[in-house]
């Protein structure tokens, strides 16, 4: 019986230098467990069906051990006259419980599309009220001029850059490592 490898610090595949969007290539296997917060002075944007949700000069990024970064939002730079309360929310062992909206976007709704904790845990109270988007749900979620790729799967919610490197959990297969 072959007994599969999960993915680790490792034997994972580094890259070093830079990537083509010139930031320096980070693996998700460097990421620490519990989870860090981090300032970042990028541009954020969201759009879907042509209607600007999110126009942000700097973010949040949570950085977790196998997952691409999640970027979230302060309030200010959100257009939170487009979203309508969601019944579902989720719970996180380190940053509390979520809550979700759907986004109207010109004759589009993204279903729970977005995500904010307003009471997090106090390790992570820097994220109350900050909202964070699905990329997958989205047409276009960028990160200073570059368009990301989704988190595979759907429950996870990170955003890969081309400087990010895997592999990701989320993609089926995954949910045990």
């Amino acid at each position: 019986m072959r007994r599969e490898i999960r993915p680790s610090r490792d034997n994972r595949d580094a890259k070093t230098g830079r990537a083509p969007n010139g930031k320096p290539y980070e693996s998700v296997w460097d990421f620490p467990r519990p989870p860090m917060i981090e300032s970042v002075e990028w541009r954020i944007r969201v759009r879907h069906a042509d209607v600007a949700i999110v126009d942000a000069p700097r973010c949040l990024r949570v950085l977790e051990t196998s997952q691409p970064p999640a970027y979230y939002v302060e309030p200010e730079f959100v257009d939170r006259t487009l979203f309508m309360g969601s019944d579902r929310t989720t719970s996180c062992e380190w940053k509390g419980v979520a809550d979700y909206v759907d986004v109207y976007a010109g004759s589009s709704v993204v279903r729970q599309g977005a995500w904010t904790y307003q009471n997090p845990t106090d390790r992570f109270a820097s994220l109350s009220g900050c909202w964070a988007f699905y990329a997958q749900r989205f047409d276009e979620c960028r990160v200073d001029d570059e368009q990301v790729t989704s988190n595979e799967g759907q429950f996870y919610g990170g955003w890969v850059t081309a400087n990010v490197t895997g592999p990701f959990k989320g993609a089926p297969g995954t949910l045990h490592w």
